[in-house]
């Protein structure tokens, strides 16, 4: 355990250092971490794959499945269902059949396991460098929908794989079988206790354990379901596509807290994860040091395996998306849905691999049903070692290069942003005036009751005013964005800002209003109710 909070430290502290100086700071962890694993007499820090399944996946989805627009994973079903099934599928067996014929002494059965376990691009990694670049929102939908899904298909390959391999299954058939039973009872086990925790949230009035309920769901989701042999990671996802979009409707003081909490445990891990994926290379070089090839036959492995899982990648993409024909078949879209040229090789070059095909590697079990050896297990784990580092540093790092090269930014979207929250702030200030007049209607005799109309008054003034303000403020950079009444005056600018964010919502809902706009209309209405609560307590 010491060794463990060492490294929470040491990589907290490069995260700030990354943060301050404007870095991504996934990918210097891991430069960090393979610096530190190659100084003499470093401490070898392990966490059991299983952990990581179970206890560091489920939280990480879950917040990058809660900050996803459910709309916009809607919109974008087909493109994100080719990536994250149809080419995990297909990476797996072309990965698979092409390191069985390239590489000296892998027996198929162990290829198609190493192919499952490097076919998941990596979700927190595709979010961290996506929102650093400020790709287009719907890049960004399709590589984050992408990345939700991939992991559960590709988990439920690497198990028919895995069983394939030690001589626990049946026939393929019964492996696709079983990939969507998986599939159906994940999703249906997430949606169900998504709705069932928003429901009792919404009834809550203590938010201490409205906000243990949303730290508890993604382990409870991913346990139920896999219980019921379903796809935990999927279930993580649909709960948090579900919590997530119904979240505005939940109480203010409860989303303010539970939006911090989510902040520090994502957070914490992943400096851990990225740190701890640098600090793997010490675990993978001794295992592999009782190997009977040389070393530079095990490192063209990795290059070579690197190489077809980049190139298929780009290749696939281009070939779906522009081909005749086989476009027509595997991804169904009017020519006028697809993403244009520039931003497809954008999204092709984001495969970065992480956490999953780190903790799928260690997890490949050490003998067979017959009690012999996994064949090649430790040659898997290199090479699968050799991929997720080459991708988060390859990729990773002439990923913002690429960007630029091909001028692929947000561009026309930020103007768009600001027409559309121009309007929705507009709309949500004249929903709270015709709310106002129906709270405190204007008295029929003049001056009878003067504070009730100096009341409306101010309050009348106040939302023009916020409204007016806000609006000025739109465009500018958010650095530049530069006295408590009574009780009556708080619950009812209470009831008006309930009023703005419905009126917001749906908006959202209607699909004017893009999600993104719309979380950062809502902190801002969120934080003035906690002041308003905050002013009250302490009268």
């Amino acid at each position: 355990m010491g060794p463990l909070l060492v490294v929470l430290l040491c990589a907290l502290t490069v995260t700030a250092f990354a943060r301050r100086r404007n870095l991504i700071a996934p990918l210097l962890l891991v430069v960090v971490g393979l610096a530190a694993s190659a100084l003499p007499g470093t401490i070898d820090v392990e966490i059991p794959p299983e952990l990581l399944l179970t206890v560091v996946l489920p939280p990480l989805l879950y917040t990058a499945s809660q900050d996803s627009s459910l709309i916009s994973f809607r919109e974008n079903f087909r493109a994100i269902a080719q990536l994250g099934v149809l080419l995990v599928v297909a990476g797996t067996v072309a990965v698979g059949f092409l390191a069985y014929a390239l590489i000296p002494g892998l027996p198929l059965e162990a290829a198609l396991v190493l192919g499952a376990v490097v076919s998941p691009p990596d979700a927190v990694t595709a979010a961290a460098v996506g929102r650093r670049l400020r790709l287009p929102r719907r890049v960004m939908s399709v590589i984050g929908g992408e990345s939700l899904v991939n992991d559960a298909a590709a988990l439920s390959l690497y198990r028919v794989t895995v069983a394939a391999a030690v001589g626990a299954t049946g026939s393929l058939l019964e492996g696709v079988a079983l990939f969507v039973e998986a599939a159906v009872i994940g999703t249906a086990v997430g949606l169900l206790l998504g709705a069932a925790v928003h429901f009792v949230r919404m009834r809550l009035v203590d938010q201490e354990v409205s906000t243990a309920l949303s730290v508890v769901l993604p382990f409870g989701a991913y346990l139920v379901a896999e219980e019921l042999h379903g796809s935990g990671v999927l279930a993580v996802v649909a709960a948090g596509l579900y919590v997530g979009h119904h979240s505005p409707r939940v109480g203010v003081a409860g989303r303010l807290q539970e939006q911090q909490v989510w902040k520090t445990v994502n957070l914490l891990l992943e400096s851990l994860v990225f740190a701890l994926i640098g600090l793997y290379l010490n675990q993978i070089l001794r295992e592999t040091a009782n190997s009977t090839a040389s070393a530079w036959t095990l490192v063209g492995s990795g290059v070579l395996v690197l190489a077809a899982v980049i190139v298929f990648r780009v290749g696939w993409l281009f070939a779906v998306t522009y081909v005749p024909g086989l476009s027509t078949l595997l991804a169904p879209t009017r020519p006028s849905q697809r993403l244009p040229v520039r931003q497809t090789a954008v999204i092709a070059w984001t495969g970065m691999r992480g956490v999953v095909t780190m903790a799928a590697a260690g997890a490949i079990p050490l003998t067979t049903e017959a009690g012999d050896p996994f064949p090649a297990r430790e040659l898997v784990q290199f090479l699968a070692f050799s991929v997720t580092i080459g991708t988060l540093l390859l990729q990773g790092l002439s990923l913002p290069w690429l960007t630029r090269r091909l001028g692929v930014h947000d561009g026309g979207e930020a103007e768009q942003d600001a027409r559309a929250e121009v309007a929705a702030r507009t709309l949500a200030t004249r929903a709270a005036l015709r709310r106002l007049d129906e709270l405190l209607p204007a008295d029929p005799v003049p001056g009878r009751n003067s504070e009730r109309e100096r009341m409306a008054a101010r309050l009348r003034g106040v939302i023009e005013y916020q409204g007016r303000a806000a609006v000025r403020q739109i465009g500018r950079d958010p650095t530049e964005r530069g006295e408590s009444g009574h009780r009556e005056f708080v619950e009812l600018r209470k009831q008006l800002l309930d009023t703005q964010r419905a009126a917001l919502i749906a908006r959202r809902d209607t699909g004017k209003l893009a999600d993104e706009v719309l979380r950062r209309i809502l902190h801002e209405l969120d934080l003035e109710e906690a002041a308003l609560d905050n002013s009250w307590r302490n009268r």
